[in-house]
């Protein structure tokens, strides 16, 4: 049983782009994409540096379109995956890759995501801190008592709390038992209420966008379940913004449903990295360039089959 992770904010480097723009359908897809991002999404994945591929409006439309490419060019030849699921704005490449959405729906989606956002965090100064290590009810109870949100919890041992710098310093002066505090590069308490200004921008932009029902299983980040019904599915996309990604609860659902191998988008890694600590004797793969095409098709063949 396969699985295909698609990534979120954070995992974007400088020039990841540039080996799949060697293929012309890779070119014009982007461009098409471009188009209705906004941006030069071509300039952004190959020449941008890394200061500049940080932005929130950037580097989600930069994710979302590197997921959309990948994934196009690995499945016209291969079976489909058994389950797709993407971290946080990864949703949005995951909801594209099944259907839920057009790939240009989900690029003009994710365009006015990563602005709403950006406009968001400006509005405060906010910012997440990985909690690493320690147990987990003295980690979450750590980061209420700051009155701060567990924005992503990626599993046992990784938990990001976000909020205000000041609420992060009070979490700084006082971390759990065991546990190493890491600040992340990020302008913005992602995932918390301080980000329901751009809910409301993604809640209007919602009624325009035609959904379809996932054509394989599709996991949400609010709680791992498989949702079957697009529209619910754009739903959660919306309310997701300002909710907690339960990545912990996406990796139970795989594990339940008996995944033998997980196959990450680029830019990829991270949750590949995840899977490894969590989803013991997983088979894994990083698909980073279009050299790699065969073996991830011929992983892909592999591991995938169980669609019912």
């Amino acid at each position: 049983m396969l699985a295909i992770l698609a990534p979120g904010q954070g995992a974007q480097t400088p020039g990841f782009l540039g080996p799949w723009l060697d293929d012309p359908a890779a070119r014009d897809q982007l461009s098409e994409l471009s188009e209705v991002a906004g941006i030069d999404l071509a300039h952004y994945g190959t020449e941008a540096d890394a200061e500049t591929i940080r932005s929130t409006d950037i580097a989600q439309p930069l994710l979302v379109a590197a997921g959309l490419v990948a994934g196009r060019a690995l499945l016209a030849d291969a079976p489909a995956p058994d389950v797709v699921a993407g971290h946080s704005v990864g949703e949005i490449t995951a909801a594209g890759l099944v259907g839920v959405l057009s790939p240009t729906d989900a690029m003009a989606f994710v365009a006015v995501r990563g602005r709403g956002m950006a406009e968001a965090s400006a509005a405060r100064p906010t910012s997440m801190m990985a909690v690493v290590g320690g147990k987990p009810d003295e980690v979450l109870a750590a980061i209420e008592a700051a009155g701060l949100t567990p924005a992503n919890n990626n599993g046992p041992g990784q938990i990001v709390a976000a909020g205000t710098v000041e609420e992060l310093a009070v979490l700084s002066e006082n971390p759990p038992a065991r546990a190493r505090l890491i600040p992340l590069s990020v302008a913005g308490a992602f995932h918390t209420v301080h980000m329901q200004p751009a809910v409301a921008q993604l809640d209007a932009l919602a009624g325009s966008l035609a959904t379809a029902a996932p054509t394989t299983r599709l996991l949400s980040n609010a709680d791992g379940t498989v949702v079957a019904d697009g529209a619910e599915f754009l739903r959660r996309l919306v309310a997701q913004v300002g909710n907690p990604v339960r990545w912990d609860l996406c990796l139970t659902t795989l594990a339940d449903l008996g995944v033998t191998g997980v196959l990450e988008l680029p830019p990829a890694g991270t949750l590949t990295g995840i899977a490894k600590r969590n989803l013991k004797g997983v088979a894994l793969f990083n698909l980073n360039t279009p050299d790699q095409l065969a073996d991830a098709r011929a992983f892909v063949a592999e591991h995938a089959g169980v669609t019912a």
